[in-house]
């Protein structure tokens, strides 16, 4: 049976901007599709707040992507909000296809020649049981040097190039050597969805050769996969045909930063409303 809400958008949030990267990713891959996305600023930072903080938000915005936009899919953007409320949200939408994002370890520790894998992230991803899960099954296959970036994602959600900047520099001094011989960091993980706006800021620090991991690409493919799992191919074409490119913007908190990230990373000119949630 085909879903009713088939011809619905595809729902994104992250608590801020760094979700863009994802949302690129999705247009690249789902270019005909219709999206929602839900910068959950006037919340933000969810790496650095409890779990249940974190969960409660994620369960008020997939509250409103379900109830009052009828998304047919939904999209965790938010590597943090993926760890403490994936579960969560699975079980209270059980016929809703749930796409969360996790720091792209397994591929890193895959193609490392060093194998030395450098991992920046927020803390609350860092300590939560879903990571430590994840890097627990990657055992002996490289050694990961983790790195917790207290600030950086709010500095990045508040256009603060000067302290993105010096935290950027802080936390890959604070990691160790980066290089292509014995024990150097060859290969970085992007482990928040925010650090995408200061890749290249890090790849100057880090220096020439060293791979830069992100989870975008994988997510989007994902989505893909289980939309036509679930409506079949030629819902998907009839859909498709049917439907104009378009991604509605919404924001908790500041619509001006949403507008000029959304310019600066997907070169979209948008007027993103605001979201009393």
């Amino acid at each position: 049976m085909v879903p009713d809400n088939a011809m619905g958008p595809i729902g994104v949030f992250d608590s801020g901007i760094g979700g863009l990267s994802v949302l690129r990713a999705l247009l690249s891959e789902l270019p005909q599709e219709q999206f929602v996305y839900v910068a959950d600023s006037g919340h933000a930072p969810y790496g650095e707040r409890d779990d249940t903080h974190v969960l409660a938000r994620a369960q008020a915005i997939a509250g409103h992507l379900r109830n009052q936009r009828r998304a047919k899919a939904m999209v965790v953007a938010c590597n943090t909000a993926t760890a403490a409320a994936i579960r969560q949200l699975r079980a209270r939408y059980p016929d809703l296809p749930i796409i969360g994002i996790e720091p792209a370890l397994k591929p890193a520790a895959a193609q490392s020649s060093t194998g030395m894998v450098g991992v920046m992230a927020t803390r609350g991803t860092l300590q939560s049981e879903k990571f430590r899960a994840l890097l627990q099954t990657l055992h002996g296959k490289a050694t990961f040097v983790l790195q917790p970036c207290d600030g950086l994602a709010d500095a990045i959600e508040n256009a603060d190039a000067t302290k993105a900047q010096a935290l950027c520099e802080r936390y890959t001094g604070a990691m160790g050597r980066f290089g292509t011989g014995a024990g150097d960091i060859d290969t970085l993980v992007l482990g928040c969805t925010h650090y995408a706006f200061v890749s290249e800021q890090l790849a100057r620090l880090t220096g020439a050769g060293i791979v830069q991991l992100e989870g975008g690409a994988p997510v989007a493919r994902q989505t893909h996969r289980l939309l036509q799992d679930r409506t079949g191919p030629g819902m998907r074409e009839g859909a498709l045909r049917a439907t104009v490119p378009h991604v509605a913007f919404f924001t908790t908190g500041n619509v001006v930063a949403l507008n000029a990230a959304a310019k600066n990373l997907l070169g979209l000119d948008i007027s993103a409303g605001t979201l009393d949630l």
